[in-house]
């Protein structure tokens, strides 16, 4: 058996050998052969180089480098593509995802899995507003996905030969993977597990934007519920509106003196206005991604490979 690990990686440079230690350890006793394929997004920093240095000790470390940044999801997208293996792990760097799971997770695959999802207990670690935006966002997701996206799972995961040649058909832009898995679907399972701090640096993700845009990919790619919804709070406001010319009719009729200037007529114009502004983003956030689907640019553009 051969394992693949895609690795994505931006600015990584205090973590790697630390991470490399650790997986290779537990690899090393799994009854596997193995490749870590390191998906490069151009860094600033030695991330480059400490790859390189540790390609020279290990020749199963391998190295994509992307012309220029790409993002994670498609740093991933693009180290799947160039997986070999009979079972491919995705995977963190900064130790978030702990290689120790990694034996009970060939254990599953072995068992006839083609997914295998740790799932998030606890998010050590990590500030309370990317929780509560984590947190709300997989109950939003949950609620009106059209397929099931299981809750508190990233990107770390399993993934079946067949499962990865799956995912890599799917045409869509965003590269939100969790949604992509399961919307390939085949037989899945959990394996819950606490998640531990960062190892070392801070996180190329910014606290609150990153997982919103997340949750966005989540949202807008995988339902159409936004669209519903917007129609649904049109209706309501237009019979509300409807309701309110009653209740003014009916003062008057019965003598009630307005002021002149009524700030009802304020409140009302800011509230529709606020309402037609939603619903216009909400149009422009499927319009946006239909435009970056039909465009068909290339997810990344590879500058150069080693050991691949």
């Amino acid at each position: 058996m051969l394992l693949s690990v895609v690795v994505p990686v931006y600015k990584e440079e205090k973590t790697i050998p630390e991470f490399l230690k650790r997986v290779e350890l537990i690899l090393s006793t799994a009854d596997v052969d193995y490749e870590i394929i390191f998906a490069l997004d151009p860094s600033p920093d030695r991330t480059e180089g400490v790859i390189l240095s540790e390609r020279d000790r290990n020749n199963r470390v391998k190295l994509i480098k992307f012309s220029r940044r790409f993002g994670q999801p498609m740093s991933t997208i693009g180290g799947l593509s160039y997986t070999s293996g009979d079972a491919v792990i995705v995977m963190d760097v900064d130790l978030q995802d702990p290689p120790e799971l990694i034996p009970l997770m060939i254990d599953k695959w072995r068992q006839g899995y083609d997914v295998v999802l740790p799932q998030r207990k606890s998010r050590t670690g990590e500030p309370w507003i990317k929780r509560f935006v984590a947190a709300l966002g997989y109950r939003v997701i949950a609620k009106i996905s059209e397929v099931p996206i299981p809750q508190n799972t990233g990107d770390f995961r399993l993934l079946s030969r067949r499962a990865v040649n799956e995912v890599l058909k799917l045409k869509e832009s965003h590269g939100f993977l969790r949604g992509l898995v399961a919307l390939v679907g085949f037989k899945q399972c959990l394996i819950p597990f606490d998640r531990p701090a960062r190892y070392a640096g801070d996180s190329n993700y910014n606290r609150f934007f990153g997982s919103l845009r997340i949750g966005f990919n989540g949202i807008f790619g995988f339902s159409s519920y936004a669209l519903t919804l917007s129609t649904q709070l049109g209706f309501l406001i237009a019979g509300l509106s409807f309701f309110i010319a009653i209740v003014y009719l009916v003062m008057k009729l019965r003598g009630f003196n307005f002021p002149i200037g009524n700030p009802t007529l304020v409140i009302l114009v800011l509230f529709m206005g606020g309402v037609q502004l939603i619903s216009i983003g909400i149009l422009g956030e499927y319009i946006g991604r239909i435009y970056e689907d039909v465009r068909s640019r290339p997810k990344f553009i590879v500058d150069r490979t080693e050991g691949l």
